[in-house]
């Protein structure tokens, strides 16, 4: 239903009075629009929330002060070529370009909304050149309408919006962590499939020395031809694995570029081992990893969004109120002196109100209200799942340490083996079956110990990502309904 009152004008008679009605009207309007807008304001719901970390016993927990490098995780291991790869991702990267052009969306989503708070106005002039006096009119109009947000509508759409425009920021800080996660993560396989490569060209220099032995010895007739087959079979199959580790290497080098938004053609990385210690990521207490994941921060501005929605709904349960208005000139532009009726002004107020709508709009808050939970369950069960990701990789931290100390000593332990096992060969009080085994468990513990050092690295980066990888809550954008969004931090 539609109801509207209008007044319309060419005299001069009372405009003056009625121009201050209008006023009157407008700023009336005006402090009814401030009143507080229809639906639930937001409380930020309870997570659940540790007191302390299961796996934390042994780490020392990081103070405020600590030096870390904020958003530039990757800067701990002070490894100039990963600085070097790791600056390009936010810059370049197709993936994160895609999301950051989301972001500038969800921003312009919100002017969109807060373009609902104010009037439009518009000028429509026109020209007629007719056969019947006067042969020429003249129509110059300039007319406005306001829709007011009596009930809060378009300041809980602003609301709505500017807690989408939030996500979507987190959502790219997210992916950017992530991106740049999966890049340290390629790059760790790079440098492990590097000291592999060296770890078996190592190898065959030192089956090419049990190889030169086994022919001494069969030269000398001490031992069989079948020794020395097996010697070159050995060599050779340590040869071939140490050609194979190209693949990984190459796959990962080319996953780096990519993840840099190059072409592989264009990126090289240089040939190294990896590190042979690691320091142990700053652990802050379980209450500040909601405002470092920016994971949790999309699913907490989630909630918002869902929230505000509820109230955009509700909003249709009540009238809206236009006022508009219009003021122009009418007739001959060619007489001299312009009659006094020609100027015309007019003004009015319509109401516009739903009587009959078949349960839309409650069906429509219900489903608000329902989406609001929804979002409150996935906020409680992301905090949940970033707890099990830091204690996961708190876990395995600590076991690697554990675990690289004893395969230190067997790999010390089973070179020794090796040497013993040659000498005695050479000796002639062993057999070279013994030998071959020695040198095969070397190789494996070797490679055992490699493996781990990988991991433990691997565990290292996954578990600063885990903790929010320096990112925090001031990195997103503030919106208020009577201003643009402030730009987000830059990343430092």
């Amino acid at each position: 239903m539609e109801a509207s009152v209008s007044e319309r004008t060419g005299a001069p008679a009372g405009r003056r009075v009625r121009i201050a009605r209008l006023a009157t009207a407008f700023a009336s309007a005006m402090a009814i629009a401030g009143c507080n807008a229809v639906g639930p304001d937001y409380l930020k719901p309870n997570a659940i929330v540790p007191v302390a970390y299961k796996e934390i016993k042994g780490w020392k927990l990081a103070t405020p002060r600590e030096d870390y490098p904020k958003g530039q995780w990757w800067r701990i291991y002070h490894d100039a070529e990963l600085n070097r790869l790791e600056e390009t991702v936010a810059v370049s990267n197709q993936s994160v370009k895609s999301d950051e052009a989301n972001y500038r969306a969800a921003l312009a989503m919100i002017a969109e909304a807060r373009a609902g708070l104010f009037p439009t106005v518009g000028f429509n002039p026109s020209i007629t050149r007719q056969s019947s006096q006067p042969p020429t009119e003249v129509q110059a109009q300039i007319s406005g309408s306001w829709t007011l947000d009596i009930w809060g509508k378009v300041r809980r759409l602003i609301e709505e919006n500017g807690a989408a425009a939030q996500v979507s920021k987190a959502d790219l800080d997210n992916l950017t962590l992530s991106e740049q996660s999966a890049l340290a993560l390629a790059y760790v396989q790079v440098r492990e499939a590097d000291e592999l490569h060296d770890l078996f060209l190592d190898t065959v220099k030192e089956y090419q020395r049990s190889l030169d032995i086994t022919k001494n010895q069969y030269d000398a007739g001490t031992t069989a031809k079948s020794d020395v087959i097996t010697a070159q079979a050995q060599l050779l199959a340590a040869q071939a694995s140490a050609i194979n580790t190209d693949v990984a290497r190459k796959q990962n080098e080319h996953a780096i570029a990519v993840l840099m938004g190059k072409p592989p053609a264009e990126v090289s990385v240089s040939h190294r081992h990896l590190p042979n210690s690691v320091p142990h990521p700053p652990v802050k207490l379980p209450s500040t990893l909601l405002e470092r994941r920016p994971d949790i921060a999309a699913a907490e501005r989630t909630m918002k969004e869902e929230n505000a929605a509820i109230g955009v709904a509700v909003a249709a349960y009540y009238p809206d109120f236009t006022l508009s208005g219009a003021f122009g000139y009418f007739g001959d532009p060619f007489i001299r002196q312009l009659d006094i009726v020609n100027p015309a002004w007019s003004y009015g107020l319509s109401i516009a109100q739903t009587l009959f709508d078949g349960g839309l709009t409650a069906a429509e808050v219900q489903a608000a209200k329902a989406t609001y939970a929804s979002s409150v369950a996935t906020y409680r069960q992301t905090v949940l799942t970033a707890f099990q990701q830091v204690e996961d990789q708190l876990a395995a931290i600590l076991v690697y340490d554990r675990e690289l100390k004893v395969e230190i000593e067997t790999v010390k332990i089973a070179k020794e083996a090796v040497a013993i096992a040659l000498n005695e060969y050479r000796a002639g009080t062993q057999n070279f079956t013994t030998v071959v085994t020695a040198e095969a468990t070397a190789l494996v513990d070797e490679e055992t110990l490699l493996s781990t050092k990988a991991s433990r690295l691997t565990a290292d980066v996954s578990l600063i990502v885990a903790l929010g990888g320096g990112w925090d809550e001031s990195k997103l954008p503030q919106v208020a309904a009577d201003g643009p969004p402030d730009a987000a931090p830059p990343t430092p």
